[in-house]
């Protein structure tokens, strides 16, 4: 039974936990709900950091889940730029890097990720960035502008979503943008060598330089600064500045460290959580980038760092806090916008996982879905300039009903008939 007596503790001041916050007070929780976030800023949301805010076309304020005087109205209470350095689960609290310890009756652990890191000589030069944070956003914003105006060059380590959308944004201020990438196509381990070419000609298009099959194996540098990067194969690529775009890690110390249990990295990492999003501690949720859910639907376990996650699992999250039924089986989705291509891709299928992919609709004018299908079953879709789609695409994933391939393929059936044609 929850009452007004009992506290809710929420780490992690990102969309997750704001979500989660705000679903507390709307399902009627009466208790405490305390958010402590370890960045001075209130909650954001992350996409704008690499699309519109980076492009200078969003405002500062626009990128927050909540106005600032929403949390005082909601009787949320903020420990903003304050890191919890340990949980203490038999006497149920936290502690807070300035000794504060508070007690929790519930906690959410919305930690997020951190970006990974070159483990190269020459990152600690001016010039390396990352791109996580807000703040990391503004200070990327103001290098992209001033890389335009004196046409100075870019080095992005990774093709993956960040290290792309990163490098639209770059070409649009008009600076030079050269992207080193180990495998061979873009977003190779997402897509699969199918569609990976796709994006690599998009941003050659637009003046972007490839460099494949390759790692950076130092950052060189002069009083300080960033002159050059040094790849294994022998080339160097002239830089003013480097960003490292190589993915990013789940946030779990702070969950190893008080013994629950976790999921391998090569498994994905993170928290191991439940389809109700509880962890190994019956009082203990997590939720977001940091949360390995138990997927009730596609039957496996699912690591998600992308926007429709921590905005549909921070309520979900929630909702579990106070004893309700929870079954977290959103289909995963993300969505990401390039020069003119924008692009909403639903569901799971990692290289090695499917058998086919089928392609409808105009692959050359950009205008197109793909399927990734196994046994004729649809894993996941990507519908390119291609829009108000997604649901359709959805119900063939959860539908799991082999389709006719061909019919997947012709742009005159409706996608809401597929799941009939079976045969």
């Amino acid at each position: 039974m929850v009452d007004a007596d009992q506290t809710f503790v929420i780490v992690g001041g990102g969309l997750a936990g704001a979500k989660a916050a705000e679903t507390l007070r709307a399902e009627g929780f009466n208790g405490r709900v305390i958010l402590i976030g370890d960045e001075r800023d209130h909650p954001y949301e992350r996409p704008p950091l690499s699309k519109g805010f980076l492009l200078g076309k969003e405002d500062r304020d626009s990128v927050f889940v909540h106005e600032p005087a929403w949390y005082a109205q909601a009787d949320i209470e903020l420990h903003l730029g304050q890191t919890v350095v340990s949980i203490d689960r038999e006497a149920r609290t936290v502690r807070l890097g300035d000794g504060t310890v508070i007690r929790y009756d519930k906690l959410l652990l919305a930690t997020g990720a951190e970006p990974r890191r070159l483990d190269v000589p020459g990152t600690g030069l001016a010039g390396v960035h990352h791109l996580r944070r807000l703040a990391h956003a503004e200070r990327l914003r103001h290098v992209l502008a001033a890389l335009g105006r004196d046409n100075g060059h870019l080095v992005i380590a990774g093709a993956g979503w960040i290290g792309l959308e990163v490098a639209a944004a770059a070409r649009e201020y008009g600076a030079e943008v050269t992207v080193i990438e180990p495998a061979p196509t873009p977003l190779h381990h997402v897509l699969g060598p199918e569609l990976g070419q796709l994006f690599a000609d998009l941003h050659a298009e637009h003046g972007v330089r490839f460099h494949f099959g390759a790692k950076i194996t130092e950052i060189t540098g002069q009083d300080g600064m960033v002159l050059a990067v040094r790849t294994d194969d022998g080339e160097e690529h002239p830089a003013h500045d480097v960003l490292a775009a190589v993915g990013a890690a789940p946030r779990t110390a702070l969950a190893e460290n008080s013994g629950l249990a976790l999921v391998d990295r090569a498994d994905g990492g993170g928290i191991a959580v439940d389809e109700s999003l509880r962890t190994s501690d019956p009082d203990i949720f997590a939720v977001g980038d940091v949360a390995a859910a138990h997927h009730p639907s596609l039957h496996t376990r699912l690591r998600v760092e992308h926007w429709a996650n921590a905005l549909n699992g921070g309520p979900a999250a929630a909702r579990a806090m106070l004893g309700r039924h929870v079954s977290y089986d959103r289909v995963p989705y993300f969505f990401s916008d390039q020069y003119d291509v924008g692009l909403e891709y639903s569901g799971w299928a990692p290289p090695g996982s499917y058998d086919q992919v089928v392609l409808r609709g105009d692959v050359g004018k950009r205008e197109f879905i793909a399927f990734w299908l196994k046994d004729r079953r649809v894993l996941a879709g990507m519908n390119v300039n291609v829009w108000d789609v997604t649901e359709r695409i959805q119900d063939l994933i959860r539908s799991r009903a082999a389709v006719d391939t061909d019919a997947l393929a012709d742009p005159s059936v409706p996608l809401e008939d597929l799941t009939d044609r079976v045969g």
